[in-house]
């Protein structure tokens, strides 16, 4: 049996972001001290936590200083180098493990480990020179596809949507012919997510799958439940727990999936650590996505998953501040509304200030609601 971390012990979060904020608030209301290490000296989570640690993720004396202070680590996103997470583990737990990130890191090996594991993806080729363009632009088979930089994209960066084999060559240049792969653009009926957590035990629990609409490459909203079939649902679930069986995986996971017009569930991406979809888990079930990620990193049995309302999510991005901050009295006007900001010191669009959930008797009426509020919150 996993030995459990309780109350008092020091938690260590690498990434000073959003993500690891909601965290910090978790843990430090159940109890547990929290540092962050993070090279941003004013950091959302360091902000918060019982230390901030100002020092870059292969800072080796940083690392050792966290693994000296900490009973374990997790990290808020998938691009702190495994060499880190490796030396780290050598001395306490960290969860998610080294090898799970890396595989999140890389789209290609992503991709393929999903595939590996039974799952189906887009149509997707390697381009890794430009030799690779036309046998991959072959693989599409007429369909446009989208190029993306196998590393570091997120939110809509690293990728060109591309109708011809010479635009492809174009973005490759474009992306400075790093490493790339070319997927096929398929016609989506909707995107789901599910978010799931998984115990060193191997004991699951998901989350309800959430319905996600996107804006210039950035989610937008987010709505529970998702309007899908039941038997929709049931296979994204499954097909989520699949692959966080396949890699072996402890912590909060979310899993991306595409449902086609012709009813088919593909894989589009994974995130190993709690994922901007699941914000609506703060309030809207009974134990948020970020409670669930100290319980799994202390080896704590899951908290009840169970959504106590139907609702929206709503991103706040840095638009919306323009000259002057939103119009915060059109949310907190409404006692359905709850809003979550980031402690961010400046907004810029396409930033991830904050997000509000809005809490209704149906989900239609939650995302009708939550858009409503969101037009009523920029000053023209």
């Amino acid at each position: 049996m996993t030995a459990r971390i309780l109350p008092g012990a020091t938690l260590g979060m690498l990434g000073g972001g959003q993500l690891g904020r909601m965290f910090t608030i978790a843990a430090l209301n159940m109890g547990y001290r929290v540092i962050v290490l993070d090279p941003d000296p004013l950091s959302p989570a360091g902000q918060l936590a019982s230390d901030h640690l100002c020092a870059g993720y292969d800072d080796q004396t940083a690392l050792d200083d966290l693994a000296d202070r900490c009973a374990a680590v997790s990290t808020e996103f998938e691009n702190v180098p495994a060499a880190s997470l490796r030396r780290l583990a050598a001395r306490l737990p960290v969860r998610p493990g080294a090898e799970a990130v890396e595989i999140a890191q890389d789209r290609l090996r992503e991709k393929t480990f999903a595939r590996r594991a039974g799952l189906a993806t887009a149509r997707f080729r390697e381009v890794r020179a430009p030799q690779d363009i036309a046998p991959a632009w072959a693989a599409m088979r007429g369909a446009a596809a989208i190029l993306k930089t196998a590393r570091l994209g997120y939110d809509g960066k690293g990728q060109a949507l591309c109708h011809s084999e010479h635009a492809v060559h174009e973005a490759f240049a474009t992306f400075g012919m790093l490493p790339c792969v070319l997927e096929q653009r398929v016609d989506l009926a909707l995107e789901v997510s599910v978010l799931l957590a998984r115990g060193a035990d191997g004991a699951i629990s998901c989350f309800p799958p959430a319905e996600n609409s996107h804006a210039d490459g950035i989610l937008d909203v987010s709505c529970v439940p998702a309007r899908i079939e039941p038997g929709v649902a049931r296979r994204a679930t499954q097909m989520a727990t699949a692959l966080a069986e396949a890699l072996d995986y402890v912590g909060v996971l979310a899993v991306e999936l595409f449902l086609t017009e012709d009813d088919e569930l593909l894989v589009n991406e994974i995130a190993p650590r709690p994922h901007n979809s699941g914000h609506y888990s703060l309030d809207a079930t009974a134990c948020s996505q970020f409670e669930q990620q100290v319980r799994m990193l202390c080896g704590l049995p899951a908290g009840d998953v169970r959504l106590l309302s139907p609702v929206a999510m709503v991103n706040l991005l840095g638009d919306l501040w323009g000259d002057s901050a939103p119009r915060w009295e059109a949310l907190l006007e409404n006692p359905a509304a709850r809003l979550h900001l980031y402690g961010k010191a400046e907004a810029r669009p396409g930033r991830k200030m904050g997000h509000f959930n809005l809490l209704a008797a149906d989900v239609d009426a939650a995302v009708a609601a939550a858009l409503a509020i969101k037009r009523e919150l920029r000053r023209d």
